[in-house]
């Protein structure tokens, strides 16, 4: 089986570390890829954006499956390019990428459908922004109407930092969707979509703040770690019924045959009310590299099910995840990110971490020498997984510290807070 692999992140590298071990054994190509997936397959110097060069090769090389890893591809439209010449694809259409690609197609289907989430409103102009925000109290929600790779959303905790968001986004011929202001705990939940059948993973949560303690910019995701002790078994099945379900059954009503990964950010209240903060028409990044080492199922059957159909195959039992079992991801960062960053600077990574480690690159370059150099904000990610999330903790912040580059930065916090409560729990 040859499955192509597009994107270049982590998030990519854990999809082709978990591909990797699937008993039909694919020769994988990946474009562009990153270092770290070259043991894993074949590196392809085609852009993601190249959706001719992309369709070339997959024609060309009778590629059995192709898998897209980030936003852009799908919302240019490659899954319909591909899906015109009959080729199997993993990902929704360009329609269905609307749910990511923009803001108000995904607020104006959650409102048509029921489904909770914030109160919102479009503004197509500045001034339409500005006068908006007499609607709203402080902290106010700016978002991006568009793709903004994880960091298009501001919070302002006053009126003067809302209308600089305002303005921020204009200049960018960006409109924008004013939201209120939720308070809770944030969950990512990643659901494969076959058209007809949703099923969710276990719940993840993610740290998007570049600074310990849930302070300073939005970014595309500082760490992450699963499962939650917050999302409960009652918790996923109200998700399904109240969110999942009613999703999937809002984009039939609209004609999209959704297949993929339907990404749903969640706020649950304090009273343990879940209300969607955003959807994604893709893997999320860096959920991905904490769900997929804990799934329990071949991830090319379950991608191949989702592409053709078939996903009700596992509706009786639903997705099976390996038990006792806890994983977390520490994203280590230029110094900078998300602001402006150097690269260029060399890496120097462990020769032999132990097999529940795993390194995923996704900022890295290599250098005719053969040495590695920095290439991105994000820079490398390390997850590792332990029968405690405080042990999984241990090992992936030792991995942290034995890596070195210059202007090196982590968060030291990524689930220190559940892991104590854990231990709490387990206490009792």
């Amino acid at each position: 089986m040859k499955i192509l692999l597009i994107g270049n992140g982590g998030r990519e590298h854990a999809l082709a570390w978990s591909l990797s071990q699937s008993r039909h054994q694919p020769q994988l190509y990946f474009a562009q890829g990153n270092p770290g997936m070259q043991a894993l397959g074949q590196r392809l110097d085609i852009e993601m954006s190249d959706l001719n060069g992309l369709l070339l090769f997959a024609e060309r090389e009778q590629i059995d499956l192709t898998i897209v890893g980030p936003e852009l591809p799908l919302s240019l439209g490659i899954v319909d390019r591909f899906r015109e010449k009959g080729l199997k694809i993993f990902g929704p259409d360009q329609a269905g990428a609307q749910m990511e690609s923009s803001k108000v197609f995904a607020k104006d289907l959650m409102a048509e459908a029921n489904i909770p989430t914030a109160g919102y409103r479009f503004c197509t102009t500045q001034a339409m922004a500005l006068q908006s925000l007499d609607e709203f109290q402080a902290p106010y929600v700016i978002k991006e109407d568009g793709l903004a790779a994880g960091k298009g959303v501001t919070i302002a905790q006053n009126r003067h930092g809302a209308e600089l968001a305002i303005q921020a986004a204009f200049q960018k011929e960006m409109p924008v969707v004013i939201e209120e202001f939720m308070q809770g705990q944030e969950l990512s939940i990643l659901a494969f979509c076959d058209g007809k059948t949703v099923l969710p993973c276990i719940a993840a949560q993610d740290y998007k703040k570049a600074g310990e303690g849930n302070t300073g910019p939005n970014t595309g995701g500082m760490g992450a770690y699963a499962p939650v002790p917050l999302a409960s078994q009652a918790l996923i099945d109200r998700v399904q019924q109240d969110v999942l379900k009613p999703t999937l059954q809002a984009l039939q009503a609209k004609g999209i045959n959704y297949r993929g990964i339907l990404y749903a950010g969640l706020m649950i209240s304090p009273a343990g009310e879940p209300k969607v903060v955003e959807f994604n028409a893709r893997f999320g990044d860096p959920e991905t590299q904490v769900v997929l080492p804990l799934l329990n199922e071949d991830l090319v059957d379950l991608i191949l099910a989702t592409v053709e159909g078939k996903l009700d195959q596992y509706a009786a039992t639903g997705l099976q995840f390996k038990p006792n079992q806890c994983a977390i991801t520490v994203v280590l960062t230029a110094a900078g990110y998300p602001g402006p960053y150097e690269s260029g600077k060399p890496i120097s990574i462990p020769a032999h971490v132990s097999n529940d480690v795993h390194i995923f690159h996704a900022g890295t370059r290599v250098l005719p020498d053969q040495s590695q150099v920095t290439a991105g904000g994000r820079v490398l990610n390390i997850t590792a997984l332990g029968q405690t999330l405080e042990e999984a903790r241990a090992k992936a912040y030792e991995i942290a510290d034995q890596i070195h580059f210059e202007g090196k930065y982590y968060r030291r916090d990524i689930a220190a807070e559940p892991a104590k409560a854990l231990m709490a729990e387990e206490a009792v």
